[in-house]
């Protein structure tokens, strides 16, 4: 693993504007300086078994997280978990019921020099798959000619869709993000999301989540043209839908309507689930200690709220220092991490952004910051691998 510098393409503003990147905060470099959001002037070069034993590490993560939502189900540990009250028997059910999941995205530390380390797990809401899965991969075309990348994201999206296709008793699917996202970012990745259904066949639908509808009548939600809405992918968090009265109709509607991400899902995207899995795999080389609402015998952690997004409300205690993030977050409980800094790359720290598809691993995409915290100020930077 190495970082690379080279000449971005002649006129590639536009060209990744043509492929759907139309958003992205400017990020900032080493000296402070700003940079673009997708800034392919670098890249991080890999071994092809520095990629094997990613893929490796990425699908056991998935099994352990499964394994994990068993645990906690039988357990019913939902307490742990900040989530409403009335929510944890429709959770257990929407488990028993093994319903459908597509994707998500592990957050990694990793060097190549020891095992990958979980930071996070991005499993109800993860963004950046259209840089990693269409952007990065037409640079690579165009930078590196027949070059390979860790990249099979679209297609295993249209071999997901297919196989839900098969299974699930609707051809009709909507998908649904917030209108509120003003950066655009929620929309062009719930509209990269339907073309990869549209592939696998289903007929599909746009449709804003401030625009599902409720007929009383039918005791079912509709769209605006009044159609009983079957299936639905929504780019709209679980904690956020089970905050108010909406929330409470769609947890009723299942699974008369089978929202995706799976409601089951809420257990896997709250950052309790890195200290369940510590508690339930101690000492694997893939996690880092992690407790639920105190230190424990860690000097040195990272205090993240469970619910928290885009680095928001961490607090790094360590090393003789202390720094903190603000945000929103926090109210719902903290868990507390060994820091494990992210490694260090001229001056830039990246964070590998791997990607699972229904059970396999399919990708990854990388961002940087200088800082200690990956943020919504950190630029994504393409990768490909050495041969």
């Amino acid at each position: 693993m190495r970082r690379v510098r080279a000449t971005p393409r002649p006129g590639w503003q536009q060209i990744i504007e043509g492929q759907g990147l139309v958003y992205g905060a400017p990020a900032r470099d080493a000296q402070g300086r700003p940079r673009p959001y997708w800034d392919e002037s670098v890249h991080y070069e890999f071994e092809m078994d520095e990629i094997l034993a990613l893929e490796a590490d990425v699908e056991l993560l998935h099994s352990m997280c499964l394994n994990a939502v068993e645990q906690i189900v039988l357990t019913e540990r939902f307490r742990d978990f900040g989530l409403p009250e009335w929510s944890w028997g429709p959770i257990t059910e929407s488990w028993k019921r093994a319903d459908p999941y597509v994707y998500g995205r592990f957050d990694l530390r990793f060097d190549a020099r020891r095992p990958a380390k979980l930071l996070e797990y991005n499993a109800d809401t993860p963004t950046s798959l259209l840089e990693a899965a269409i952007v990065q991969w037409y640079w690579l075309t165009d930078s590196y000619p027949g070059g390979d990348q860790w990249n099979s994201l679209h297609e295993k999206l249209v071999e997901r869709w297919t196989a839900l296709r098969e299974t699930l008793p609707m051809a009709q699917a909507h998908f649904s993000w917030s209108g509120a996202d003003a950066s655009g970012e929620d929309n062009v990745t719930t509209a990269y999301m339907q073309e990869t259904a549209a592939e696998a066949g289903f007929d599909t639908v746009a449709l804003p989540i401030e625009e599902v509808g409720w007929d009383p009548e039918l005791d079912r939600f509709v769209d605006l043209a009044e159609a009983p809405i079957e299936a639905i992918f929504k780019l709209y968090p679980w904690e956020w839908v089970l905050d108010d009265d909406f929330g409470r109709r769609v947890v009723e509607s299942l699974p008369q309507t089978m929202w995706i991400e799976p409601l089951w899902k809420t257990l896997l995207s709250n950052k309790a689930i890195l200290a369940v899995l510590w508690e339930m795999y101690p000492g694997h080389p893939n996690l880092l200690p992690a407790y639920l609402d105190d230190p424990h015998e860690l000097t040195e952690y990272i205090r993240k709220p469970k619910l928290g997004r885009e680095g928001a409300n961490m607090t790094i205690v360590g090393a003789g220092m202390e720094t903190a993030t603000g945000g929103v977050y926090g109210e719902e409980g903290y868990i507390y991490q060994l820091l494990d800094p992210l490694p260090e790359f001229d001056g830039m720290r990246p964070v590998l952004g791997t990607w699972i598809v229904g059970d396999t691993a399919a990708g990854m995409g990388i961002r940087e910051t200088a800082g200690l915290i990956t943020d919504d100020g950190s630029a994504f930077v393409p990768h490909r691998i050495r041969t």
